[in-house]
């Protein structure tokens, strides 16, 4: 049995930050009921598009194992049809722009009086008070008020934002955790209640450990790119044949392991130094350390000095680009990587659960298509029939 079987969501999420919390839990075994617009459905599903009439993958990478009906909330038999089937959901969540479902009459304080057991989650960019609380937001924008972006970049360069989407799939953990913690809540009192997260704090709460040199100097935590300045040799370091990825990322932090990628790289001689044992002497020495190192990461493959290092107790990673990933036999082995028949897209290998549990094993299924579910859906929890839905699709509702 999945682990959250039983746990049904309705998920009025689009884009990233709500998505990639409901799939989430979808993995972990939640029936999670997606609602999209007759005309279109998710924005997500057109974002980056690359064959026209397809889905894109930004949509199918977010929306894996989850069940699609197609609802008009404009409509007033569409909200009508949404306040019928809300009572069979343990978590409704949203991430429309502050005031949206309160001006369709569906805002919390309302669908708590339908559903007094509701687990109301929301996600905005800056949350729902507050004197940003209006403004809207993206990823960048998160990473930029949250914080990441000052600490993100080279020495002197103007700030960076991440290559990861901290502030839209972040926000969607703390999201999923929230909403956990409120479920459980719910199991041992009864009671419902709202999940709120912002954007803005999530990124804050990624940034805890890169102010640790704003309470040491009493500045404001600077950039300072690949390197560890307190742990030498801790850097990217180059290797063969040099292209734009071939590189590893070391990091000694206890002179054990410094003694250890000494007799790796064939230089036990050094470890003889007295000098060198002591951490302040090899922070001193940072530039002369790296250039000892990167002459023998550079004359190997990253996938090799991985390897080695690995095998000899060092922490090293290769830097791993996207085609790397989808082929790593690690990440295969592990199930992170998984293949999938998608009805359109036909077999597509994608990133899966990063969550394992013991005993409740989780498959990766493929993103639905738009409305593909509504017969089944609207079947299980109202039954309707084939005319019925006919019927609310000519009147525009479904």
């Amino acid at each position: 049995m999945s682990a959250l079987s039983g746990m049904k969501v309705l998920d009025l999420s689009q884009f990233e930050a709500g998505p990639s919390c409901t799939e989430l839990l979808a993995w972990l075994g939640a029936d999670v009921i997606k609602v999209e617009n007759p005309e279109g459905g998710d924005q997500g599903r057109r974002m980056v598009p690359d064959v026209p009439g397809l889905d894109a993958y930004y949509f199918l990478l977010l929306n894996a194992n989850k069940r699609s009906i197609t609802l008009n909330l404009k409509h007033e038999r569409g909200r009508a049809l949404f306040r019928r089937i809300l009572p069979s959901f343990d978590v409704l969540i949203e991430n429309f722009t502050l005031g949206t479902m309160e001006s369709l009459g569906l805002g919390y304080e309302r669908l708590r009086e339908i559903h007094p057991q509701l687990i109301y989650a929301c996600i905005r960019g800056f949350g729902n008070s507050g004197p940003y609380a209006g403004y809207k937001s993206f990823d960048m924008i998160a990473q930029a008020t949250g914080g990441a972006m000052s600490v993100n970049g080279e020495l002197g360069s103007t700030p960076l934002k991440c290559g990861i989407t901290v502030g839209d799939t972040g926000t969607g953990i703390h999201c999923a955790a929230g909403i956990l913690a409120a479920y459980i809540h719910r199991l041992k009192t009864g009671e419902g209640q709202m999940v709120e997260v912002s954007m803005q704090d999530a990124v804050v709460n990624f940034l805890r450990t890169a102010m640790l040199g704003h309470y040491i100097t009493g500045l404001a935590s600077i950039r300072s790119g690949n390197r560890i300045p307190v742990l030498s040799p801790s850097d990217l370091y180059s290797c063969s044949p040099g292209g734009p990825n071939d590189y590893v990322y070391i990091m000694v932090n206890s002179t054990e392991m410094w003694h250890a990628l000494l007799n790796a790289i064939g230089r036990a001689d050094l470890a003889a130094d007295p000098a060198q044992a002591d951490r302040n002497w090899r922070n001193q020495h940072f530039e002369e350390l790296h250039d000892l190192v990167e002459r023998w990461t550079s004359e190997r493959d990253k996938h090799t000095v991985m390897r080695i290092l690995g095998e000899a107790g060092v922490p090293c990673g290769a830097v791993l680009d996207t085609s790397d990933i989808l082929s790593d036999q690690h990440l295969l082995h592990r199930q992170m990587i998984v293949e999938i028949e998608h009805p359109a897209r036909g077999r597509l290998r994608m990133p899966g659960n990063p969550v394992k549990l013991s005993r409740s094993p989780a498959e990766v299924r493929p993103a639905p298509l738009l409305g593909e579910h509504n017969a089944e859906v609207y079947r299980e929890l109202l039954g309707l029939g084939p005319s019925d839905l006919e019927r609310l699709r000519e009147e525009g509702v479904i």
